[in-house]
């Protein structure tokens, strides 16, 4: 069986439901704005007894959960403070289960804690072998006025794991630069070429390259620009480097975003541990979402209760 945890409406996790129930395999929705009328049971024994959760009256014994999706927003729910407590302890004790059990889970909480801080991501990943881009981190003006002095072309974004536009820094942000006084900000050289985001589903490798006259694709349309989307094969080295990443960081499911530079040399922005998928399939058509089912429904042992990954 397959546990599905988020919200209908987040496409992410909609479409790989609807890729379950398409495909029919056994699987059970914990819709997050319902936390409140659900029930969670958890219990850890000699005998490994892992506890339950009751959806909608029925009773699903976790032992019987052999893979997890997890899109946890924010806990949101509309009641009274009892209401809310009770969806927030619901949400706290899942996720506890969630890096414990011996069930696949994509994602564990703690291996997506890997993006909470974009310097140390960017150090894991040049350990996978990946080269990043030259980066700064500062509160200090004057630092990256420098920085930019030295590479000509800045970008910068936010140094956690909260999303952010990336932007360039031209004169007009420059001009601003006082303002990181107020919080660290990450800086980097500025990398020409074409990206590339690859999406990772075990050992199944979907890249998707995006055209686009933005810094920041993903907001292209705020800045008058278009993005075209086009899927790609990537060279059988970059990747299988992609695969060698994503099994160092725990994470069976991610979203990589590269940039192929005009020499044809590979560079590694991030690791999206929790990535917003269903953009790229519907501008490609690439199957992502069946794929997370299918590794989801692979055939595997029943979980013990385990401690750790």
């Amino acid at each position: 069986m397959i546990l599905f945890y988020g919200r209908l409406d987040d496409a992410p996790l909609r479409r790989a439901v609807e890729a379950a129930r398409e495909s029919g395999v056994e699987h059970v929705l914990i819709e997050q704005r319902l936390l409140a009328h659900h029930d969670l049971v958890l219990h850890a024994d000699e005998g490994g007894g892992a506890g339950c959760v009751v959806v909608a009256g029925t009773t699903v014994p976790l032992g019987d959960v052999r893979a997890a999706y997890l899109r946890p927003l924010e806990v949101a729910v509309d009641g009274d403070v009892v209401d809310q407590l009770r969806a927030r302890t619901f949400h706290a004790g899942l996720m506890e289960w969630a890096d414990v059990t011996g069930a696949l889970v994509i994602n564990r909480p703690t291996a997506m804690e890997s993006n909470s801080s974009k310097p140390f991501q960017a150090q894991l990943i040049a350990r996978a072998g990946f080269a990043v881009p030259e980066a700064l981190v500062t509160s200090e003006p004057d630092l990256a006025a420098e920085f930019r002095r030295q590479h000509g072309r800045v970008i910068y974004k936010s140094v956690s794991g909260v999303r952010s536009i990336v932007r360039e820094l031209d004169d007009a942000a420059a001009a601003r630069l006082d303002r990181v006084r107020s919080v660290p900000t990450m800086f980097q050289a500025y990398v020409p070429g074409v990206d590339v985001r690859v999406h990772v589903v075990g050992s199944r490798v979907f890249a998707t390259e995006i055209t686009s006259a933005s810094t920041d694709y993903r907001y292209a349309a705020r800045d008058g620009n278009e993005a075209l989307l086009a899927a790609v094969e990537l060279p059988e080295e970059v990747a299988a480097q992609c695969v060698q990443l994503s099994t160092q960081l725990h994470l069976p499911l991610c979203g990589i975003d590269l940039r192929r530079r005009p020499d044809g040399r590979w560079i590694c922005f991030e690791v999206n541990p929790m990535p917003a998928y269903s953009y790229y399939e519907a501008n490609t058509g690439q199957p992502i979402a069946q794929a997370i089912v299918e590794l989801c429904a692979e055939p595997r042992p029943a979980p013990p209760l385990t401690a750790g990954r």
